[in-house]
């Protein structure tokens, strides 16, 4: 070979490796930012690091020339913790983008300051619609549900079968107020009326005093707008009462497949609630369950779970698409590019940063019904994806009306 062909073959091979070496320099740094050790901890918690990290792997992102990592910390439930780790990671940890984050009022407080430091905010935790109303950002993507979806669908179908008078037994903080104020809305649409409401404090010890004033009320439907642990002992609580067998009705507002299990068919039976996703719907979903519950301890995911899931998987497919991960780059691919993954199928994302999809309204089944311990839903109604949530233009989002 001549000097010149092997001068032009080196530099060839000097190009390739460069060429590697810059695609191998897209690093990422993701952060699961979520309540890891209380009322929220199966709902979210190391469960939405674990879909992270599947997200990473299925996506093959090493072999596409990107680094992600992923970090995990636990807020404990509090805006300000959550409020500092979001600073830290953003300011010292080199963080790109949050995902998760349960409870609004953390969400609300990650949100402004994600804005603040121009990163990416992939929410799938919280419920308020305010992050895609009201306090809306264009660094935010709000992916699994949110409260007006929960509204309307549990809200919407208990009005339908004769529920039309209602009672709140609402968590006192922004989740469970923006749940009662987009709940009220759908019942009062839909010709119901609201007699009442009692909140209760966040990891409430004793649901006595407020299901007895709900009780009282003789709603035909007592409304529970809080999620988790509290969820699951108003149930516990209501049952104790016989308030279900005296004939009202609870409405679970947001009740996740987590707390259908540790309730169990028996005292959850007949129980309507929404949601996005559950581990039965189809073969994709199957399948992804099936691997997630045997890193997970043999849990299936919930639809916080799976909303990491899909929104990791798609934050990694606009930064292959772009060959970077700048911020407004990504956000604006995010929202170009239709998403599709095997947990929500195909679906947009809004300008408002609201990621549309099917909801679906499920029954609990009877004890007769279920055939394993993870087998507790019936779905009675798939609510498609343009009528799931809010219409663009009652969001009341600034920069969308700019």
């Amino acid at each position: 070979m001549s000097h010149t062909k092997l001068t032009l073959a080196a530099a060839l091979t000097g190009a390739l490796v460069l060429s590697g070496a810059a695609q191998a320099q897209t690093a990422v740094k993701i952060g699961v930012l979520n309540d890891r050790s209380g009322l929220y901890s199966d709902i979210t918690g190391e469960g939405s690091a674990i879909a992270a990290r599947m997200a990473i792997e299925d996506f093959k992102a090493a072999d596409k020339g990107i680094k992600a990592e992923v970090v995990a910390a636990d807020h404990q439930n509090k805006p300000d913790i959550g409020a500092t780790i979001a600073r830290k990671w953003y300011d010292q940890d080199a963080v790109d983008v949050i995902v998760d984050v349960p409870a609004s009022s953390v969400a609300l407080a990650v949100n402004g300051i994600t804005r603040e430091k121009n990163k990416i905010f992939l929410n799938s935790g919280a419920g308020t619609s305010d992050l895609t109303g009201a306090q809306c950002s264009p660094n935010t993507v709000h992916w699994s549900y949110d409260t007006w979806a929960l509204a309307n669908g549990t809200g919407g179908e208990m009005v339908k079968r004769g529920g039309d008078s209602w009672f709140f037994l609402t968590a006192d903080y922004a989740f469970g107020q923006a749940l009662e104020r987009d709940t009220t809305a759908v019942v009062a649409k839909s010709g119901g009326k609201v007699l009442g409401a009692v909140r209760h404090p966040l990891s409430a010890s004793d649901f006595s005093s407020f299901l007895l004033t709900a009780q009282a009320s003789k709603a035909k439907v007592i409304g529970l707008a809080n999620a988790g642990g509290d969820t699951i002992n108003a149930i516990k609580a209501a049952a104790d009462f016989g308030i279900t067998k005296g004939g009202q009705s609870l409405a679970g507002l947001l009740i996740f497949i987590s707390d259908i299990h540790a309730l169990g068919p028996q005292a959850a039976q007949g129980l309507v609630l929404t949601e996005s996703f559950y581990w039965d719907l189809n073969e994709g979903t199957r399948a992804f369950s099936k691997r997630f519950g045997e890193r997970n301890g043999g849990k299936m995911p919930t639809m916080v779970h799976a909303g990491v899931y899909g929104s990791v998987l798609h934050y990694l497919k606009a930064v292959e698409t772009l060959k970077d991960k700048d911020t407004a780059k990504v956000m604006a691919k995010m929202k170009e590019m239709p998403t599709d993954d095997p947990l929500f199928g195909q679906g947009t994302i809004r300008a408002d940063g609201r990621k549309l999809h099917d909801m679906y309204l499920f029954e609990v089944k009877k004890p007769a019904e279920s055939k394993a311990p993870w087998d507790l839903y019936k779905t009675l109604a798939t609510i498609p994806a343009d009528k799931a949530f809010r219409p663009l233009a009652d969001g009341g989002c600034a920069f969308v009306k700019s």
